[in-house]
């Protein structure tokens, strides 16, 4: 961590230079069509209004204390430290667990999970499947991560990964599948509105992820295993919704500055500083190299304003789980399954009309709060 942050600052004035340039550019686009803030082109782009994102924002700010803060706090006294340094926040509190999951047993988890679901959406699983539409094995040369590839309307969706039996890649290979069964139901669309904007293209994939991780927990009896199968879920969530806010945080204070004047590399350092240290909480120790840790993400400079998407798509698929944990909507599993067949034809207010759910009312967002706030407890009560 300490080389990476010494070898960002040998580079660090000229991506200051690069990001104001870009962020002036922007501003003289921003200006001539008329667009109110910095953020509301992506906005629209996203097909979402500039006071939907800004309740997303607000209630996660609001929430900090109650989920990193709390979280890492709890972090810290596992690891047996008062403090943590900034490196560690993604180490594991424990080694991974000692079995490795074989492909077979990850099959029959997923499916199994989303058979409990609907059906429905277990024949379309299964069909990746039986008809060899995965690429699971990480052999060398392959590429790394994980994707689910539409191709065109009229073929069915591959499916690339590199499975290798953790959790996380039983995890991977659900998430995956979500991507495939939306593309899949949403192909009678066409080409042209067969994709969701990006808010919304997580919705099937998180939804998906979330059923596998609540199956796996209620058949795990392994105290260390819960932990870790706990602990895993909590930072992926805090890594998709806080990190992501104090991320948009930190391009929102820096544009609103540069509509001033350029922003000089200290005072950007400051921002970064400034806005991790309220994110993460005080129990982060933050070195002198962190504060140009700004310059290696690279969305900042190429694609403004797109990070808090992965907040909003995870808080909306959290809100849409606790509505079907409590069993709020007659029907619900058909009204998902028509949302996924809209593809890309609805605005999000439409799609979630069904569900008596409304994104510009902070009530929704606090649902989706609230069900990170719940595997914290669990966790809590297993320590």
């Amino acid at each position: 961590a300490k080389s990476i942050g010494e070898e960002l600052a040998l580079n660090a004035k000229t991506i200051a230079f690069i990001f104001n340039n870009i962020a002036k550019d922007k501003i003289i686009d921003d200006d001539w069509r008329n667009y109110k803030k910095p953020i509301s082109y992506r906005n629209r782009c996203n097909l979402i209004e500039d006071e939907v994102v800004d309740s997303l924002v607000q209630v996660i700010k609001d929430s900090y204390k109650d989920l990193s803060h709390r979280y890492y706090s709890i972090k810290a006294k596992l690891l047996k430290k008062e403090r943590l340094e900034y490196w560690d926040r993604n180490a594991p509190i424990y080694n991974e667990e000692k079995r490795s999951i074989e492909w077979s047993e990850a099959k029959a988890i997923v499916l199994e999970s989303y058979k409990e679901f609907d059906h429905k959406l277990y024949e379309i699983a299964n069909d990746f499947f039986k008809y060899n539409w995965i690429d699971a094995p990480a052999l060398k040369g392959k590429a790394s991560g994980a994707f689910s590839h539409p191709t065109v309307p009229s073929a069915n969706p591959y499916i690339l990964l590199n499975y290798l039996g953790s959790t996380r890649d039983v995890m991977t290979l659900a998430h995956e599948l979500g991507h495939g069964i939306h593309q899949v139901l949403a192909s009678n669309k066409g080409a042209l509105q067969c994709s969701a904007p990006l808010t919304l293209a997580e919705t099937a994939s998180v939804f998906g992820e979330m059923l596998t991780f609540k199956h796996m927990l209620r058949n795990e009896k392994n105290i260390f295993n819960r932990r870790i199968l706990l602990s895993g879920k909590i930072e992926d969530m805090l890594n998709t919704t806080v990190r992501q806010i104090s991320f948009h945080e930190f391009e929102t204070i820096f544009h609103n500055q540069r509509l001033k004047g350029e922003v000089s590399l200290e005072k950007i350092c400051k921002i970064w500083l400034d806005v991790q240290g309220e994110s993460l909480g005080p129990v982060f120790n933050f070195q002198e190299e962190y504060k140009y840790y700004w310059s290696y993400v690279s969305h900042f400079v190429h694609v403004p304003f797109y990070v808090y998407a992965y907040a909003f798509g995870d808080c909306l698929v959290n809100s849409l789980y606790d509505v079907y944990a409590s069993e709020g909507v007659d029907c619900f599993e058909q009204k998902y399954i028509n949302m996924l067949r809209a593809g890309g034809t609805l605005r999000h207010n439409e799609l979630l009309k069904p569900f008596d759910l409304n994104t510009s009312d902070p009530k929704f967002w606090k649902l989706g709060v609230n069900t990170i706030i719940k595997l914290i407890d669990d966790l809590e009560n297993i320590i």
